[in-house]
This record gives structure tokens, sequence and C-alpha cells, in this order.
């Protein structure tokens, strides 16, 4: 079973790095510990920072914070049905 609390937390420590503000996912690159391969998993859930860039609407940028980035990420993998 997923865990979105986990997924949410995974999130945040691989985002949370980036400068912000952000104005495109590409912002979030530099960041990233494994660059676009980065992972976020848990359960049966398993996706790259590329896989989340091409499945997801790609947000509402530009974003202030890390948080409200991975809000609207994890809502839109909730409405996307891989959640």
């Amino acid at each position: 079973m997923t865990d979105e609390d986990e997924i949410r937390e995974q999130m945040i420590d691989a985002f949370e790095g980036a400068d912000y503000p952000i104005s495109s996912p590409m912002d979030l690159v530099p960041a990233l510990p494994d660059g676009p391969g980065t992972k976020f998993e848990s359960g049966e859930f398993s996706m790259t920072a590329m896989e989340l860039n091409t499945k997801t609407s790609g947000g509402e940028f530009p974003y202030d914070d890390v948080e409200t980035f991975v809000d609207d990420v994890i809502e839109d993998l909730k409405e996307q049905g891989e959640l």
C-alpha cells in the first residue's frame, strides 16, 4: 500500500534544495540527488522525477516554496489515479 505521507516527505527532501521561487520543472533538476532519475517510492508506487514531469499537469508555476509545489504534485497524482 502506498503511503502518501512517505511520498510527500521524499518529494520535499528532493525538491527543497531548489532555488525558490521556481518558474519551471527545469529549475528543480539541479536540486535532485540523482537528477531526473531520482525515484520516489512507497508500496506499489514508484516514479522518477522525469516520469512525474510527464504524468502530471506540471503545476501552476511559479512556486515560492517546496510545500506548495509538492502539495500540487500530490493532488495531481491523486487526480490521475497514480496515488
